[in-house]
């Protein structure tokens, strides 16, 4: 038998046999399917979606028919003659006082929440601690309990039935939260940073402008949208607070299409899509910096 006919041995390399580390397995791990979370998903995604289609489905439909239309067909005979009706009366104004407010309201909280958080996060003294916890409280005191302190207030200022009697309690309360928001977001900060800039012979209010705030803005994205939407779905206060057509916002105006002998849901569900638009296409936006801001992360 020659040399070269005779039978090769498998050729053995040094080193100890090549098994999957942790990482590989942890990342085999992830990737496993979980059959449980994607049908609680599913679920999720139909109870928000069905009450959503069965609203735009109605607002499609001729009053004649709503009643006895169900809400999961698509109708035969779809219309926009709702949102025409909603269109020409007087949603125009009405959007653009929510607007007022809900722009007003934002102003308002961001010009005192930014600096009150960072006075809370620095300074260490008794007082400015016992002050942020005092006014933490206002988390826990619903609206409807001081409602008619509220009234008196306003009555006394010469402020009913103006657009700044919705204005002003609606930042008032929206300010506990964003505080608290914005303390967890300027945490994040590292000392280094402050001392860096303290080095520097920075004051502290060109370490608020040039430091916290571009450090902090997925907390700022935050408060906006949180207050925002506080004022755009605000109902109470307009409902208490005005009386007269020239202050109405989009939620008092709902009551346009309700009269003593009936509703008109069609028109009535057509002026909830319009005025759902635009804080909706706001919050599809910048939906991850609220997520991530309420989470105490929003800052990093």
């Amino acid at each position: 038998m020659s040399h070269d006919t005779l039978p090769r041995r498998p050729v053995r390399t040094a080193g100890p046999p090549v098994t999957a580390g942790p990482a590989h397995r942890r990342r085999h791990w992830t990737r496993r399917p979980n059959p449980l979370a994607g049908l609680g998903s599913v679920i999720w995604l139909a109870v928000v979606i069905i009450p959503i289609y069965a609203m735009i489905t109605t607002s499609l439909t001729r009053q004649d028919d709503a009643l006895g239309h169900n809400a999961l067909k698509p109708p035969t005979s779809p219309t926009l003659e709702n949102y025409d009706t909603v269109l020409h009366s007087g949603f125009g104004h009405l959007l653009a006082n929510t607007v007022t407010v809900a722009a007003s309201v934002v102003a308002i909280v961001l010009v005192l929440c930014v600096p009150l958080a960072y006075v809370a996060v620095r300074s260490r003294g008794l007082w400015s601690s016992a002050a942020f916890r005092l006014f933490l409280l206002g988390v826990a005191i619903p609206a409807q309990a001081v409602v008619v302190p509220l009234y008196l207030m306003i009555a006394k200022l010469n402020l009913y039935d103006s657009l700044l009697a919705i204005i002003l309690p609606t930042a008032a309360f929206a300010m506990p939260v964003s505080v608290l928001v914005l303390t967890g977001t300027m945490r994040d900060i590292s000392e280094e940073l402050y001392e860096a800039m303290a080095l520097d012979g920075a004051s502290p209010t060109r370490m608020l402008f040039q430091l916290v705030i571009p450090m902090t803005k997925g907390g700022i994205s935050t408060v906006v949208i949180y207050s925002a939407l506080q004022a755009w779905n605000g109902f109470l206060f307009p409902l208490i607070f005005t009386q007269s057509d020239g202050p109405r916002v989009l939620t008092l105006g709902l009551f346009n299409y309700v009269s003593e002998f009936g509703v008109n849901i069609p028109a009535l569900l057509a002026s909830v899509v319009l005025s759902g638009i635009p804080i909706f296409a706001v919050y599809l936006v910048a939906r991850r910096a609220l997520v991530g801001g309420l989470m105490g992360v929003g800052g990093k």
